[in-house]
């Protein structure tokens, strides 16, 4: 059967989808088909539950002193709670101690992660979220862990309908009648945070999908977030640790209080789909905003399978070009991208569900990503060490030199393989481990040597050839001046590489492959002779007046350097080549074919000027 897709937190289809209710009064019908036993978080967990209406309005966003405040009040839950985690993870631990022992761990392996899993379930919101972070890296996880914990994304025990109808009616203040002409009996996806119901709505007789919070959530997390505080502050003191532990986790704490807000989770949405509905073979569901609450949301309903369970690298191109506009051109970015909520529509387009964790990628971080990139592929480890600290990734009081030696250690080989053989996660550390990440994690099941950034890159060297940003123009100089030479093989390569992106389908292939050089040079010209080209295209003419004038003649430890990488020694090896560059000129459109015959006189003007400068120097010096 093929999986619905449905606007949640990590979604599956069970195995038979329910159909929709065409019953004139469904509900009745509806409360008597809700036989679903109870699930493993309520049966184990249920005591956590009970929070007054006061506590639960004092947590609608996240603050450890009030969550602390609240606990102080119940030492027993938290006590209860302490052991509850402590015994479950620790018979776990001792199983698989029991295991080495007995030299029966890959034997038992396979059931050790199922049981994993069933603990994680039974703990609730928070562990699962944990997990699913984690099970967002196949590169990193064992097989059989991973098998049991991406179940983690979809696959979890549905709360009982029963609640699930009286909440819905309880937060819209309508009957279920009233607001639907069908719904479906039982729940056709459930996840840590909610689950989904599909149903027509009465007014309009769109087909929605209805997300509802589970019970008990906001309770659940608020005292584990307690605990792994108070457990990342006695480590952080045992360990010695640099890193703010707490402060890791309130910052991802207060992602997980946003996301069980679901008006929050809408506006997102609304936003994701303004910014990136209009990509190609992009789909972002609509929201429904009437019928959205705290704890309901509604939201257009789209079939379709996982993508990582379809093996499409042409959707996997467009996730990366979709990221790079997130993270790189509008700093929105879908901060929970793992595998449940990356889908294939049934018309072939990649469809981006769940909104509750977003981030923002402030600019400097943005140029700061593109810079650390560009330095990277062009082996220059020194600038990537000082851009590592930018992005936070290294501290300002870091030693220079020991960090230099340590990217050159690490990135040295594979950079010398080319740009496609780089890791993402390799790169940017937790940076990394997020949705860009996630793509390279999902096509390297059916393509072991993919490597996103070699997908990346493109957009990239396009994005630093063509932005009109003060720092990112500086940063092109500096990238194309080594010592005070000019670098026309790094322009090369990133002319090259900026041909490459693109998104169209039958363009997957071709771009793994070399292109050939007349297209190369037709595009290439195009590009400088354009609007978007003209940074570039004022470098070329300013270095070639250089080197025509003399200008810029290198000192004797620059000159065999210059000879490999100057302008005037960078020729085609035949005359065929130069003949066929040539006859690309009147394949470019008339205002291009204007622009380039005023190349000449541009370049007159700039030697005129460089002889008149030489001038007035002799005469006054």
């Amino acid at each position: 059967m093929v999986p619905l897709l449905l606007p949640s937190s990590p979604i599956h289809s069970f195995p038979a989808t329910p159909k929709l209710s065409f019953r004139s009064k469904p509900r009745p019908i509806i409360r008597a088909a809700a036989g679903l036993e109870v699930d493993s978080f309520t049966k184990k967990s249920g005591y956590l539950f009970q929070l007054s209406a006061f506590e639960a309005e004092s947590l609608l966003d996240y603050s450890p002193s009030r969550i602390a405040a609240i606990y102080r009040r119940k030492p027993l839950i938290l006590l209860r709670r302490l052991i509850q985690v402590g015994t479950t993870f620790g018979k776990w631990f001792g199983v698989r101690y029991i295991d080495n022992l007995m030299e029966r761990s890959d034997q038992m392996f396979k059931v050790r992660a199922a049981e994993l899993r069933k603990i994680l379930v039974e703990l609730g919101p928070a562990y699962i979220k944990i997990a699913q972070a984690v099970s967002s890296r196949p590169d990193l996880i064992p097989p059989s862990y991973l098998d049991e914990l991406s179940l983690l994304q979809d696959r979890i025990t549905p709360f009982s309908t029963e609640v699930a109808l009286d909440t819905i009616e309880k937060e819209l203040g309508l009957r279920i009648d009233e607001l639907f002409s069908e719904i479906s009996p039982e729940p056709v996806a459930a996840a840590s945070l909610g689950q989904v119901y599909q149903a027509r709505l009465r007014r309009s007789g769109q087909v929605v999908a209805v997300k509802v919070q589970r019970p008990g959530v906001q309770a659940a997390i608020s005292l584990d977030i307690l605990i792994l505080r108070f457990l990342a502050g006695v480590v952080k003191k045992a360990g010695k640790f640099n890193t703010d532990l707490q402060a890791v986790i309130d910052e991802w704490a207060s992602s997980l209080f946003r996301e069980m807000d679901y008006r929050k989770e809408a506006d997102n949405g609304l936003k994701f789909r303004r910014l990136y509905g209009g990509l190609k073979d992009v789909f972002v569901p609509n929201i429904n905003m009437e019928h959205t609450t705290r704890r309901v949301l509604v939201m257009e309903w789209v079939e379709g399978q996982k993508l990582s369970e379809v093996k499409d690298l042409y959707l996997v191109e467009v996730g990366v070009y979709c990221s790079f506009n997130q993270l790189l051109e509008n700093g929105f970015y879908h901060a929970d991208p793992h595998p449940g909520n990356l889908f294939r529509t049934f018309d072939g387009k990649l469809a981006y569900i769940d909104f509750g964790m977003m981030g923002e990628f402030k600019q400097e971080f943005r140029e700061g990503f593109i810079e650390a990139c560009l330095h990277l592929v062009n082996r220059d480890f020194d600038a990537l060490s000082k851009d590592f600290v930018t992005l936070g990734l290294l501290p300002p009081t870091a030693e220079k030199e020991a960090v230099t030696k340590a990217l050159t250690g690490v990135f040295q080989d594979a950079v010398a393989k080319g740009v496609r053989n780089i890791s993402f996660g390799d790169l940017l550390g937790n940076l990394g481990t997020t949705i860009l990440a996630v793509l390279e994690g999902i096509a390297i099941s059916s393509d072991p040597n993919y490597k996103v950034l070699g997908s990346t890159y493109p957009w990239i060297a396009k994005k630093v050839l063509t932005d009109s940003s003060p720092q990112l123009k500086s940063s092109l100089q500096a990238l194309l001046y080594k010592d005070g030479a000019f670098r026309i093989d790094r322009l090369e390569s990133l002319l090259t590489e900026s041909l490459r992106a693109r998104t169209e389908k039958a363009l997957v292939k071709i771009q793994r492959e070399e292109a050939n050089s007349r297209v190369v040079f037709k595009e290439i010209l195009y590009f400088t002779l354009t609007e978007k080209g003209s940074f570039v295209r004022e470098i070329l003419i300013e270095e070639f007046a250089k080197e025509v004038n003399g200008v810029g003649n290198p000192n004797n430890n620059q000159s065999a350097y210059l000879e490999e990488s100057s302008l005037l020694s960078y020729q085609p090896a035949l005359v065929s080549e130069i003949l066929a560059m040539l006859s690309i000129i009147p394949e470019l459109p008339p205002e291009l074919q204007q622009q380039l015959l005023r190349l000449p006189a541009d370049l007159a003007r700039r030697l005129i000027s460089r002889a008149s400068a030489r001038t007035i120097q002799r005469i006054f010096l």
